[in-house]
């Protein structure tokens, strides 16, 4: 199972990055596959689902994400499914002792059976863009919202 983890650090507070990436539909300003993301049921919380689309490899894949595990201002877990591959999203938040915020991405990739093996050289160059990204967008979000 392909894992991807990434850490990133940035001078805004724990607050302003919470509010950014508890709203799921954020993948469209950070997660560079990304091509829409739809909230379709829920309040943001555990039990809240997202309809997900995007281009990778040139390939459409289509992922439904539940939220399997919320904890206000820290933790924000989706698990989605997608045809041949189920894909666990976990994003952490910490204050730095500057004030700034660290922020752990992690995504695993579960292939299901008979589906082809994800190429890990791949999924590592992946998380490193969109770790890239992330940390970008969240660097900017006085000047974007």
């Amino acid at each position: 199972m392909p894992v991807v983890e990434r850490t990133i650090t940035v001078d805004q507070s724990p607050q302003a990055v919470w509010r950014f990436l508890a709203d799921f539909t954020t993948t469209e300003e950070w997660d560079p596959p990304t091509v829409s993301t739809e909230r379709l049921s829920g309040d943001g919380g555990v039990g809240t689902t997202y309809h997900n689309v995007a281009k990778f490899r040139g390939r459409r894949t289509e992922v439904d994400y539940v939220v399997t595990e919320y904890v206000e201002g820290h933790c924000l877990q989706l698990r989605g499914d997608a045809t041949g591959l189920e894909v666990v999203d976990t994003f952490t938040v910490r204050a730095t002792p500057a004030g700034g915020s660290e922020v752990t991405y992690e995504a695993r990739f579960t292939p299901r059976l008979g589906a082809a093996r994800f190429a890990l050289p791949s999924m590592v160059q992946l998380g490193d863009f969109v770790a890239e990204s992330l940390q970008e967008s969240l660097e900017h979000l006085d000047a974007v919202r």
